[in-house]
């Protein structure tokens, strides 16, 4: 026998129970060297990339890319050194159980502690078992289970190497005929009913589109999204002139959470409601900073943003403002010496807050170029766990979407979040002058109350405010 791998879903972080496969990078039959990324997995917190521990070769991908999430210690594909047969691959699969203690041998206890459901009203017994005899080449496990639930494989394509019918095309036999409908309307099928994502069902069943009717495309028949839209007729097309207006289903587009934006709207919602907010606000001078801005980055050729600048005071004035530059955890008040600076990033699965570590001891070409990255890594869907985890305070910036000023909800354990409005020019009380334009950015400094006064929470203000209106001080 070859040496067979089984590849299963990682644990990342205490909390950690489930895991989304989100995409392979190699199909069945590829081979991969130590360091390739294979596969990318979504958790309730990231997107983390996995890359492989050893040599080896795809023999089988049991859980497809985009499916529902599966359990820590659940079997997502097998590998091996290229030596062993097909139905070593096979009996290896069929007799894979979880690690033991793992969230997936528990679910796995659950499943086979069911009883049987009875029967369908109008549906036949189970058939009973049968003895094949047949020259087609079939998998010991497929021919186990076709034997034992009465299957005739006569009428089964094999999808395995050279028509060879494993124990998925046995499976999917039993599954029989797809969707039922009722006075019309196609309903939801069930799981056992046809090989479909859940997304497939759903748009399925709003469109009433019969998914018995669908080729799939995916891996071994599956029915994917794109092959239920490809069925739907095109109701978009402009009518002809001349032709009366004729109303179609104004049918939305659902979008299911993916893990991140879960993750997100739970743990703001918890924030909103336990945290007891109250906020603080400061307009800042910044017409010095733009200043030095622009010619700091001539003499040290980098492209630091004004929102760099300000992650950069912040964590300057945090290092001197401890009781800001801290965690609340349960009812102790952790401070900490150094500011790791949480950047608000709106990425395409919804709000990440990445993590420049221990700001206050970086210039600004080096938080330029770690922002940089970060949120390219944000938009790429890229970023991993150490980068998401922990943090003392947050900067949310929406001064470049033109809006004045905002409330942020603080990143719990966090204890304050600072809010950017846009800058304008606005006039202001000048020296020995009546009046002058400036460039003024409106700040609204979230506070945990239960962990950080008023009074802590201003005096930090009032030092971000000293540094951004003075930027000598941050070459300092």
């Amino acid at each position: 026998m070859g040496k067979i791998r089984a590849f299963t879903m990682p644990k990342w972080g205490i909390e950690m129970t489930e895991g989304t496969v989100a995409e392979w990078k190699f199909a069945e039959g590829d081979s991969f060297s130590r360091g390739d990324l294979i596969c990318l997995i979504e958790t309730d917190k990231i997107t983390n990339e996995v890359e492989a521990e050893y040599d080896a070769k795809v023999r089988r991908i049991v859980i497809e890319g985009g499916g529902e999430a599966e359990p820590v210690g659940a079997l997502l594909a097998v590998f091996d050194d290229g030596s062993a047969s097909d139905e070593e691959i096979e009996a290896f699969v069929a007799n894979f159980k979880p690690a033991q203690g793992g969230v997936a041998e528990g679910r796995e206890k659950k499943k086979e502690a069911k009883p049987k459901e009875a029967a369908i009203e109008g549906e036949g017994a189970k058939p009973k078992a049968i003895t094949i005899d047949t020259n087609r080449p079939i998998s010991p496990e497929a021919k186990k289970l076709a034997e034992a639930e009465g299957v005739d494989i006569a009428d089964i394509e094999g999808s395995g190497r050279g028509g060879r019918i494993t124990f998925q095309d046995v499976q999917q036999a039993l599954r029989g005929p797809a969707s039922r409908s009722y006075k019309g309307t196609t309903v939801l099928p069930e799981e056992g009913d046809v090989f479909a994502s859940p997304l497939a069902r759903r748009i399925a069943a709003i469109h009433g589109i019969d998914l018995g009717a669908v080729e799939g495309t995916g891996a071994r028949g599956r029915i994917s999204k794109k092959d239920v839209l490809a069925r739907m007729p095109d109701e978009t097309a402009p009518a002809a002139m001349g032709a009366p207006f004729k109303a179609v289903a104004n049918e939305p587009d659902i979008q299911p959470f993916d893990k991140i934006r879960k993750v997100v709207a739970r743990r703001l919602t918890a924030a909103k409601q336990d945290i007891p907010h109250f906020y603080l606000r400061i307009s800042v001078n910044a017409d010095a900073l733009l200043a030095v801005r622009k010619t700091a980055n001539m003499v040290l050729g980098v492209k630091a943003s004004v929102n760099d600048y300000i992650v950069m005071a912040s964590a300057r004035a945090l290092a001197r403002h401890r009781d800001v530059n801290v965690q609340l955890h349960g009812e102790e008040i952790h401070s900490f010496p150094h500011a790791d600076v949480a950047v608000a990033v709106a990425s395409p699965k919804g709000l990440v807050t990445p993590i420049v570590r221990q700001a206050d001891r970086m210039r600004i070409d080096q938080i330029a170029s770690a922002t940089r990255g970060l949120i390219d890594k944000a938009l790429e869907g890229r970023l991993g766990y150490e980068e998401m985890d922990g943090g003392t305070f947050t900067v949310s910036n929406l001064g470049m979407f033109g809006i004045d000023n905002f409330d942020a909800i603080i990143n719990p354990p966090q204890g304050a979040i600072l809010a950017v409005g846009a800058a304008q020019r606005r006039l202001v009380e000048g020296e020995g002058v009546d009046a002058v334009f400036a460039t003024m950015i409106p700040m609204t400094l979230s506070v945990d109350h239960r962990a950080i006064d008023g009074a802590a929470g201003a005096q930090f203000l009032q030092t971000l405010k000293a540094l951004i209106e003075d930027p000598e001080q941050l070459f300092g």
